[in-house]
């Protein structure tokens, strides 16, 4: 069954891809509609052989939210898992609500839901859960968790904010802290900073570790580059290369 919606999905965003590039050839969309992401990951360490993987996911943004197709292969694995999702912001008065919903195939099921409010200052709260099916965690951050946040916004475009993630189900020692600064630069330039401090139960011992990831946004192009200590809680160390283009 989650194959077959995965196939509908996919015929349904090749679909919108091409009504969006005929509308921009016509002079028609102002905005890109699309975002097509590649990413290429490398894990080491922890007494296993190095082993590489790839993810590649298409979102589609319009008014009923932001929906989007991907998938994982790990070779050395011998996995391959599909998934699509769906998330969207919902204004109610000062506050902000932002629901998701993730399917992957093998049936795993990942759900959230968030609400913020404030304009230049601003706090949130966000709950996660999963049905626990085997599934790789390419969110990274814990899934059956809560998190918190706050931060402040600029005018001009700038932000800094603080996210604290919290597991509080089956590993409710591990966290993640992430400070994320954000700030336009000239000519539609985009720069982001996401510096992260994470701390749990790796194989019956406790780690504290840093890791940061750095992405560059040009207008229609973008690119970033993160390392991710102890990824997921194992005992490997990630490096991950994404780049992808709006259209």
């Amino acid at each position: 069954m989650q194959l077959h919606f995965f196939r509908i999905l996919t015929a349904a965003c090749l679909g919108l891809a091409a009504q969006s590039a005929m509308a921009q050839d016509s002079g028609k969309a102002p905005s890109p509609a699309f975002k097509l992401t590649a990413g290429l990951y490398q894990s080491s360490g922890g007494g296993a052989a190095s082993s590489d993987s790839t993810d590649i996911n298409l979102r589609h943004s319009s008014k009923l939210g932001n929906v989007w197709i991907g998938r994982y292969v790990a070779p050395a694995r011998e996995l391959i898992q599909d998934r699509v999702g769906w998330d969207r912001t919902w204004s109610v008065g000062a506050v902000r609500i932002q629901p998701s919903a993730q399917l992957a195939t093998g049936g795993a099921l990942n759900g959230s839901v968030g609400v913020e409010t404030g304009e230049d200052w601003y706090v949130g709260a966000g709950f996660g859960r999963t049905n626990q099916r085997e599934t790789v965690n390419l969110n990274f951050d814990p899934n059956d968790a809560y998190s918190l946040s706050g931060g402040y916004r600029w005018a001009e475009g700038a932000s800094l904010g603080l996210m604290y993630v919290r597991d509080d189900r089956l590993n409710p020692d591990q966290q993640h802290l992430h400070l994320v600064y954000r700030t336009p630069l000239p000519e539609g330039h985009r720069l982001t900073v996401d510096l992260l401090f994470k701390r749990g139960l790796v194989e019956d011992e406790t780690i504290e570790r840093t890791g940061l990831s750095v992405a560059y946004d040009w207008p229609r192009w973008f690119m970033r580059l993160s390392y991710d200590p102890k990824v997921n809680f194992t005992p490997q160390d990630m490096w991950r290369l994404a780049f992808g283009t709006r259209f």
